[in-house]
């Protein structure tokens, strides 16, 4: 498996990365905490070495007890810390399912402090606005994280949901290594950004890239979930959004019969091929998913497959959670 490189540092990692907030948070209830922390440890014997949480993954088990992402993921690598790149995030709040940014030189500083006690380390290697704050500009928050760099808190920033704009004027101030855009194929919108991080020379690391678990076949217009699940509300797993993305999960499946991959490996594969500076992030509370995501960096998908897929994309309407 060939690995990747976090622009702007020294930082390499396996091409796909682990998304941790489904074990805290979003997806329904919370696993335990000892399942949460064997379930890392065995995510990076199995060989996973890049870790994705944030400070407002938090959620609560089924028996009551909170569950705070960033301690579990800092618990759980603790005796691994040399060997893997973990990335956290500042600048939002959460009221109900809203997120409400906050991203003024206090509210990181309080940020970076938290973050660091809870994941138990003096140096993050990788830290995001969460969310862009329309209330702070891009230029004060970049020289922020330019202080953290210099204060030796932290070893790069990025930025999730950027815009180009946001993006450029972010990176005159202090270099940006990565972006963190939502990125499917039901969620390309962010297509437009490619470009530019090859010109600035920056990594584009996806998140929800199975759209929230829809891509993995494993769901139908039957499948229920807890109240507490995000999935409830998203578009995609309505009647009508597995109706729209017939065509491509037939497509799907027909291409992972031939490479012998699961529909999640397949979906996974179709956007590392497609960028060597992409690396996709699932999530999964499940072991046996977890090590088959990973196995996605060694499936081949040609660039004509790769045209085949688009070109379908590019005829089919499948309402998604976070479309434009």
């Amino acid at each position: 498996m060939i690995k990747r490189k976090i622009a702007k540092t020294d930082l390499s990692v396996n091409p796909v990365g682990l998304g941790c907030m489904g074990l805290s948070h979003a997806y329904g209830s919370a696993v335990s905490k000892d399942y949460a922390i064997e379930f890392l440890k065995d995510s990076f014997t199995e060989g996973y070495n890049f870790f994705d949480t944030a400070e407002v993954y938090i959620g609560q088990t089924k028996s009551g007890d909170i569950s705070n992402n960033e301690e579990l993921v800092g618990e759980a690598l603790k005796s691994y810390r040399k060997d893997v790149v973990i990335a956290s995030k500042f600048g939002i709040n959460i009221d109900g399912t809203a997120l409400v940014p906050d991203s003024s030189p206090e509210a990181i500083q309080k940020s970076i402090e938290g973050t660091l006690e809870r994941l138990d380390i003096d140096c993050l290697d990788l830290y995001y606005q969460h969310r862009i704050d329309p209330n702070v500009e891009p230029e004060v928050v970049a020289g922020e994280m330019q202080k953290l760099i210099d204060d030796g808190l932290i070893n790069a920033w990025g930025i999730s949901e950027t815009t180009e704009d946001y993006l450029r004027r972010a990176n005159e101030i202090c270099p940006v290594s990565v972006i963190q855009n939502r990125y499917s194929m039901l969620a390309r919108w962010h297509e437009n950004l490619f470009p530019v991080c090859e010109e600035l020379d920056v990594t584009f690391v996806a998140f929800s890239p199975m759209a929230n678990g829809f891509l993995t076949g494993l769901y139908n217009p039957n499948s229920t979930f807890e109240d507490i699940d995000y999935r409830n509300d998203m578009p995609q797993y309505s009647e009508e959004g597995f109706k729209s993305a017939k065509k491509l999960m037939e497509l799907l499946t027909s291409i992972a019969y031939d490479k012998n991959a699961t529909l999640a490996q397949i979906s996974l594969a179709w956007m590392i091929n497609k960028k060597d500076y992409i690396i996709p992030i699932p999530g999964t509370t499940s072991t046996d998913n977890m090590k088959s995501n990973l196995k996605a960096g060694d499936v081949k998908l040609s660039a004509s497959t790769i045209d085949e897929i688009d070109d379908l994309l590019e005829e089919i309407d499948v309402p998604v959670f976070g479309g434009h």
